[in-house]
């Protein structure tokens, strides 16, 4: 049995899932969604599904697919329904749960369905706007808004706000509010200047760009949640038995979700109404400290405990989690040292300690098979710019005996050691050669080759082409370094982490 509106009523699933009423279809068209991917269909969306099953939206999506991969076949032949698999932890509890989603109303082909979306553009009940179109969605262009349709993410929104302007009563037509979800910092605000330069190539008027800045809202937003896709194949057989149906448009997520948009306008939080069900939706003036959080929490700890996962022979994150060392390394971490960086910015430690929480939580998910190799893709670079503020501002405030910092760092180093073969850069460790992808790989295999482990870190720290600084400059962050790498070497990551986890004083 296909997945349908027609079929739900026959579903009688083995699995707790949370179907959609027959109210749900005929609510108006609120939404117009820029992007099909199921990070926007797992996240937004999924508040939006959550809100109209309470009756709190009460709005339903257009979206529009503006690639020219795939179809829009698959959700006309499901009625814009999908399942979304809800797997993880959460408070210390296994979740495994599935939601059918109906906020879909249709999906509309931006090359072939031009004239439709412009049809929803005027209508009075649209209300908001969503876009993930990646982040080279949002770039400057030189569209021409005639165009059917323009080729820009930005040159297909100008055109819809155009059309809405002359249809609905110009100055006076209802404006929308606008949530870019592309990971940019700022992304809203870069959106709008986006919108307003485009506006005047095209010679739009100072009427229309008016109504843009005062009727329009163009919000930034911060999204958060590990969407892997599709199942694997085993799995997706499994599922589709335990549901009852055939579903060609089911997807995993996990079960952490967090939507921050930055406004202070009542207005917006009034339209964005799907907030009030799900406190992963935030909507606050300034959503500075939920990147910080993310950035340096999540997307840090993963980048630090990197290179020692390898070391130690972990393939996946889970498999580290498990190891109760491991687990006690990002522990000292996220709590004892990145919280307290981020206290100094503002953010009381009791939210990075709920916020690492979550990390931890998310990091042990049974459910994803998250490598560490996969996490090393642009290490230098992701090194440089997540944990250096980090590294710095610690080793300023502190004087650690025993950093977490500077293992994880040294940890980095070591599995920078690499073979180089023909154009590619191998580490061979624990009986495995993984071929790093990482642009300052070539660097590091050099400094290897020309130093000691000790004349290694100093040439390392020292070298500006990495970091733009010298990294020797930060009070005792060399030493350390240079006694986890000394360790790392002679004792091996498992014994090392074991003597971390056991030091009292760190």
């Amino acid at each position: 049995m296909q997945l349908s509106k027609t079929s739900l009523s026959a579903i009688n699933s083995k699995a707790p899932i949370a179907l959609p009423g027959e109210e749900v279809f005929g609510l108006p068209e609120k939404v117009l969604q820029f992007g099909t991917g199921v990070l926007l269909r797992g996240l937004p969306d999924y508040f939006i599904d959550k809100a109209n099953k309470q009756g709190v939206f009460n709005g339903r999506i257009v979206i529009v697919k503006s690639t020219d991969s795939g179809g829009t076949d698959a959700f006309a032949a499901q009625d814009g329904l999908y399942t979304q698999c809800v797997r993880g932890l959460e408070n210390g509890k296994v979740i495994e749960g599935y939601v059918i989603n109906a906020a879909v109303s249709r999906v509309l082909s931006a090359k072939t369905a031009w004239n439709s979306i412009l049809e929803v553009a005027v209508s009075p009940a649209l209300q908001v706007v969503i876009s993930n179109t990646t982040e080279l969605g949002i770039v400057s262009s030189s569209d021409k808004i005639t165009d059917a349709p323009p080729a820009s993410f930005p040159g297909k929104l100008l055109a819809v706000l155009y059309e809405r302007f002359k249809t609905l009563g110009g100055t006076e037509a209802p404006g929308l509010v606008i949530v870019p979800t592309e990971l940019i910092v700022d992304n809203g605000k870069k959106l709008k200047a986006i919108i307003l330069d485009l506006a005047q190539q095209n010679n739009l008027g100072s009427a229309f760009t008016n109504w843009i800045e005062t009727k329009n809202d163009f919000c930034s937003s911060l999204v958060d949640r590990i969407v892997p896709g599709k199942l694997e194949a085993a799995d997706e057989q499994a599922t589709t038995e335990i549901l009852g149906y055939q579903d060609d448009l089911k997807f995993m997520s996990e079960v952490f979700r967090l939507w921050a948009i930055e406004s202070g306008s009542e207005k917006v939080k009034e339209v964005l109404s799907f907030a009030k069900v799900d406190d992963g939706v935030v909507i606050a003036p300034d959503i500075e400290k939920f990147r910080e959080l993310k950035l340096r929490l999540l997307n840090g700890t993963h980048t630090l405990s990197c290179g020692l996962a390898i070391l130690a022979g972990f393939e996946t994150v889970k498999e580290a989690m498990a190891d109760e060392a491991f687990e006690s390394y990002v522990q000292e971490l996220t709590k004892k040292e990145i919280a307290v960086v981020l206290e100094q910015k503002g953010i009381p430690l009791e939210e990075s300690y709920a916020f690492s929480d979550k990390v931890i939580e998310r990091f042990k998910n049974p459910y994803l098979d998250h490598k560490w190799i996969s996490i090393s893709f642009a290490f230098t670079s992701k090194m440089k710019m997540r944990n250096l503020p980090l590294i710095r501002a610690f080793y300023t405030a502190n004087k650690p005996e025993a950093s977490a910092m500077a293992l994880g760092f040294a940890a980095y180093l070591l599995f920078m050691k690499t073979e180089q073969r023909g154009d590619q850069f191998v580490y061979n460790g624990n009986g495995t050669a993984l071929t790093l992808n990482d642009d300052k790989a070539p660097v590091l295999s050099a400094l290897w080759r020309e130093n000691d482990p000790e004349q290694l870190v100093d040439a390392a720290l020292a070298n500006t082409e990495l970091w733009g600084e010298d990294l020797n400059a930060i009070p005792g962050f060399a030493e350390q370094t240079k006694y986890w790498l000394l360790a790392l070497i002679n004792d091996g990551a498992i014994v090392t982490l074991n003597k971390f986890a056991a030091t009292e004083v760190k």
